[in-house]
């Protein structure tokens, strides 16, 4: 965590400079990390999810083959998602430390953009998170992009999804399976899990002896059969390909999730039911007024 929350791993610097950290936030229980922070170069608060961090990747991939819609999404009737995709965004420690976070950081640098992102199943809690920032807490300037993501829910869920997020975006890459997880059903429209638009797909296109990477911008509907769907499934790696669009996503430390932190860090620490936030403002994370009026409506 020490090299995250200092800007100061492989990968920081070099992609991303004048990037401010803000929190970091991990649910040991349930291994799950996220961090918001402040990129001055587009002038927006970022908020961050980490990917799975399994043990074995083809395990979690295994079970999303077989994963049924089971959680009505509340206030859009006939929506319906994945209860865990929902539960680890919705029911953890990470809900109330990404509001806190991007409360401090709009605090220091006004009502400016918000950027939710995140890849495989960081892009699934992502894609929550930027709804609820939209319809829970009225905001009205908040972009998503995500990476790999796997399917959150189905037709109903996306049309509402494209409502309320109608500029969102899903990068996907010719060889990853995750994006097609759970499986789409064409003969089942209104019981299958549904992509939300709109769908970039990264794949190679070879012209002679040359090869280019195309970037197609897919239809509106979120199943564009022209894109990654035009792809026989059974081909595709069942381990996420380690780059999109020229950035490995593999972890540097690609293991469980064990806590590995400097001592020097620990000032900045706060325990927040069992779980690590790393916050350079020291105020303690937890449900905003706004949000307390909506969750009591």
């Amino acid at each position: 965590l020490t090299q995250l929350f200092t800007w100061t791993c492989d990968r920081c610097g070099d992609l991303i400079e004048g990037f401010e950290m803000m929190d970091i936030i991990v649910d040991v229980e349930n291994c799950l990390e996220a961090y918001v922070g402040f990129a001055s170069d587009i002038n927006a608060v970022v908020v961050v999810f980490r990917g799975t961090q399994e043990n074995s990747i083809q395990n979690w991939i295994e079970d999303l083959l077989w994963k049924q819609l089971d959680l009505d999404y509340p206030g859009m009737p006939e929506a319906m998602v994945h209860r865990g995709f929902y539960s680890a965004y919705h029911n953890t420690t990470i809900r109330d430390g990404m509001v806190s976070g991007i409360q401090k950081t709009r605090k220091l640098h006004g009502d400016v953009p918000i950027m939710v992102t995140g890849h495989s199943m960081g892009a699934a809690m992502a894609s929550f998170c930027a709804l609820d920032l939209v319809v829970n807490f009225g905001l009205d300037d908040v972009k998503l992009m995500t990476f790999g993501q796997p399917r959150v829910g189905n037709a109903a869920f996306a049309s509402y999804f494209k409502r309320y997020l109608p500029h969102a975006i899903r990068v996907t890459n010719a060889n990853d399976i995750v994006p097609h997880l759970p499986p789409y059903f064409s003969f089942f429209p209104q019981k299958t899990y549904h992509h939300f638009p709109r769908e970039v797909w990264v794949h190679d296109v070879g012209l002679g002896s040359l090869v280019y990477t195309v970037e197609q911008i897919c239809d509106d509907s979120g199943e564009d059969p022209a894109c990654s769907r035009s792809l026989p499934l059974s081909p595709r790696t069942t381990i996420p390909p380690e780059f999109y669009l020229g950035v490995s996503m593999h972890a540097e430390a690609w293991s469980s999730c064990r806590i590995v932190m400097d001592y020097a860090e620990l000032r900045y620490k706060m325990d927040l039911h069992g779980n690590v936030v790393l916050s350079k403002q020291h105020q303690q994370p937890g449900l905003s007024d706004e949000r307390r009026r909506h969750s009591a409506q």
